[in-house]
C-alpha cells in the first residue's frame, strides 16, 4: 500500500463540471470536494481530491487534455498518512500497483530540477573528483566509494534519458550543458589541485606507475565496466520513477564516473597520456551505459503503464456494452460468473448493482408517469361530469 496523493485543481468555472465528472468517474479517487469561486487568481473554482497513486498519471493526462494546465493549475501533494476506508478502497479499485505506478509529470519536473546547472552542482562534482584523485593517490577503495556518494552527476544523466524518451528537447539540452560544464569544471579544479600538490612535492609520476590493486580498474575499462554501469542505470531510473527511492544511494556508489574524472585530472597534472586516455574511455563508457539503460527502462515502463490503463478501460467498455444490450440477462445470469478474473468479477458486480439501480429508476419513472396520466384522466373525467349551469341575466 503506497497511499494516496492530494490533488488540487484550480479550474475555470466553464471547465469545473468536466473536471468534477472526470474525477468522480475515476475508481482511484477516494475523496472529492468542490469549492465554487474560491480561486481568485486565476479566477475559478477549487477542486480537491485524494487519489490513489495508480490513477494519478492518467488523471493528469486527462486534465491536461481539457486544458486545465493552461487555464488553471494542477498540483500534487504527498499524503504521509490517510486513515480512511475510502482511501483503502480507492487503492484496491485503481488498476495496477502503487509501487509500479509512474507519475510522468513528476518524473520530468524532478529530473528537470536535478539536471539544472548551478554553482552547487559544479562544486559538489569538483569535490567528488578531488576525493577520487586522492583515492587513486592513496589506492583507497573507501575514498572511491566516498567520491561516488558525493557526486551529483546522476541527475543530468537521468535527464538525458527522460529527454530522449519524452522528447523534451529543452531538458535534453540542459542536461548536456550541465554534464559538459560540470565535468569540465571539476576536471579543471582537480587538475589545479593536483598541480599544487605536485609543486609542494606531495605527489609525483611514481603515483601512477606504482601498483594499485584497489584502484587500478578505474583507468582500465572492460566489458564489466559497461555491465556494471548498465545495471546501475536501470536501478537509478527505477528509483527515480517509482515510489521507492532507497536504491538511489546504491546507484551513486555503483559506477565509476566521478572516479574516472578524478583519475583523468590526476593523469593530466602528472602528464601521463596513457592513463588519461584510459580514464576518459572509462568515463565515456559508464555515462553511455547509464543513459542507454535509462532510455530502455523508461520505454519499458511507459509501455507497461499504457497497458495497465488500456486493459481496464477495454473491460469496462465491454461490460457496459453488454449491460446496455442485455440488461435482463446480465442481471439474471450474473456477469461475475462469466470469468474467473477477480478484477472483472468486481467490475461485473458493480455493473449488476448499477444495472439494478438503472432498471429500478426506470420502473419508478414509468410508475410516476402512469400515475400522472391517471391523475390527468381523472381530472378530465371530473370536468366532463360537472353539470352545466344556466346563467340568467339579472333583472
Amino acid at each position: 500500500m503506497f497511499g494516496v496523493l492530494h490533488l488540487r485543481v484550480t479550474s475555470p468555472s466553464t471547465l469545473t463540471d468536466e473536471v468534477v465528472g472526470l474525477l468522480d468517474g475515476c475508481p482511484g479517487v477516494a475523496n472529492l470536494a468542490v469549492l465554487p469561486g474560491s480561486s481568485l487568481r486565476p479566477p475559478g473554482d477549487l477542486v480537491l481530491a485524494d487519489v490513489a497513486r495508480e490513477s494519478v498519471d492518467e488523471l493528469i493526462c486527462e486534465l491536461r487534455r481539457l486544458g486545465v494546465d493552461v487555464s488553471g493549475t494542477i498540483a500534487l501533494e504527498t499524503v504521509d498518512t490517510a486513515v480512511s476506508v475510502a482511501a483503502e478502497r480507492a487503492e484496491d479499485d485503481a488498476p495496477g500497483e502503487g509501487a509500479d505506478a509512474v507519475i510522468w509529470e513528476e518524473v520530468v519536473r524532478r529530473t528537470d530540477a536535478e539536471a539544472a546547472l548551478s554553482k552547487t552542482f559544479v562544486w559538489f562534482l569538483s569535490l567528488a573528483a578531488i576525493l577520487a584523485a586522492i583515492a587513486v593517490i592513496l589506492d583507497s577503495s573507501i575514498l572511491v566509494v566516498g567520491a561516488m556518494v558525493v557526486g551529483p552527476e546522476f541527475g543530468p544523466l537521468a535527464g538525458l534519458a527522460v529527454g530522449l524518451v519524452h522528447r523534451r528537447y529543452s531538458l535534453l539540452r540542459q542536461s548536456l550543458v550541465t554534464l559538459a560544464v560540470g565535468f569540465a569544471g571539476a576536471i579543471v579544479v582537480t587538475t589545479v589541485a593536483c598541480l599544487v600538490a605536485a609543486a609542494f612535492g606531495w605527489i609525483d609520476a611514481s603515483v601512477l606507475t606504482s601498483p594499485r590493486p584497489l584502484t587500478g580498474f578505474i583507468w582500465r575499462p572492460d566489458r564489466w565496466s559497461f555491465v556494471v554501469a548498465f545495471i546501475a542505470g536501470i536501478a537509478g531510473v527505477l528509483s527515480l520513477t517509482s515510489a521507492k527511492s532507497g536504491a538511489l544511494v546504491g546507484v551513486f556508489i555503483s559506477v565509476t564516473t566521478v572516479p574516472a574524472a578524478g583519475d583523468l585530472a590526476l593523469a593530466l597534472a602528472l602528464w601521463d597520456g596513457r592513463e588519461a586516455a584510459g580514464a576518459a574511455a572509462q568515463l565515456g563508457i559508464n555515462m553511455a551505459a547509464i543513459v542507454l539503460a535509462g532510455v530502455i527502462t523508461l520505454i519499458v515502463q511507459k509501455a507497461a503503464a499504457s497497458s495497465v490503463r488500456r486493459f481496464p478501460a477495454r473491460r469496462a467498455a465491454a461490460l457496459d456494452d453488454l449491460l446496455d444490450r442485455h440488461p435482463e440477462e446480465v442481471l439474471d445470469d450474473g456477469l461475475g460468473d462469466l470469468t474467473e478474473d477477480r478484477d472483472l468479477q468486481q467490475r461485473g458486480s458493480e455493473r449488476r448493482h448499477r444495472g439494478r439501480d438503472r432498471l429500478g429508476n426506470g420502473d419508478r419513472q414509468e410508475h410516476q408517469l402512469d400515475h400522472r396520466v391517471d391523475l390527468q384522466d381523472e381530472e378530465d373525467h371530473s370536468v366532463e361530469e360537472q353539470p352545466e349551469t344556466e346563467t340568467h341575466p339579472r333583472a
